[in-house]
């Protein structure tokens, strides 16, 4: 198993031989914690960074393609985009931890004797379920996941498995819609 090419172990990984996957962990395990803990700073964090790694070769249908360039250049490609992700969701909890406990001050002791708060909530979330009857799925999803989880068209368009110009052309007619009806929700003139 020692004298395989990093892409013949890929193969095999892809037929699932886990001897495979345990000679590749062997040999690339130092290089991925620690590209991993110089991008984290926390070595708690590095190895669950590794592990989601190399859980994704071993998960992964799109494997290595040596025509594409190195194995250690793909490898490094996955490793820094999974602690991107990492970083991502860990700044997402955070900032939803902090806007909770900044909610739970606001909140009224009961908000059933506060007549204008169930009034304000109940028009918010017209609002915005009017706003989305406008939009399709796509639409919907493209919107949440741009600006309420914070990942780029790019990545969009990564997950999505479509091209970068199809998602701005979404984002585009998205936002035309929006501000259509927002316009003329306002009684405002569409310019």
């Amino acid at each position: 198993m020692q004298k395989k090419s990093d892409a013949e172990l890929m193969q095999l990984i892809k037929e699932k031989y886990r001897p495979a996957l345990e000679e590749l962990y062997d040999r690339y395990i130092k290089l991925v914690y620690s590209f991993s803990l110089n991008s984290t700073k926390d070595p708690d964090k590095a190895k669950v960074i590794v592990q989601a790694v190399f859980m994704r070769i071993w998960t992964t249908e799109n494997g290595y393609k040596p025509e594409k360039g190195q194995f250690v250049n793909w490898l490094l490609t996955i490793t820094r985009n999974i602690t991107i992700d990492h970083h991502r969701k860990e700044k997402r909890e955070n900032v939803f931890v902090a806007i909770e406990q900044e909610q739970l001050e606001q909140i009224p002791e009961n908000p059933a004797n506060n007549p204008a708060e169930i009034v304000s909530r109940k028009l918010l979330r017209e609002q915005i379920q009017k706003t989305y009857q406008y939009l399709s799925n796509n639409q919907i999803e493209l919107i949440q996941w741009l600006y309420w989880e914070g990942y780029t068209l790019r990545e969009i368009a990564e997950m999505k498995q479509e091209p970068l110009g199809t998602i701005k052309s979404r984002l585009h007619q998205t936002l035309k819609i929006l501000r259509n009806h927002m316009v003329t929700e306002m009684g405002g003139m569409n310019k």
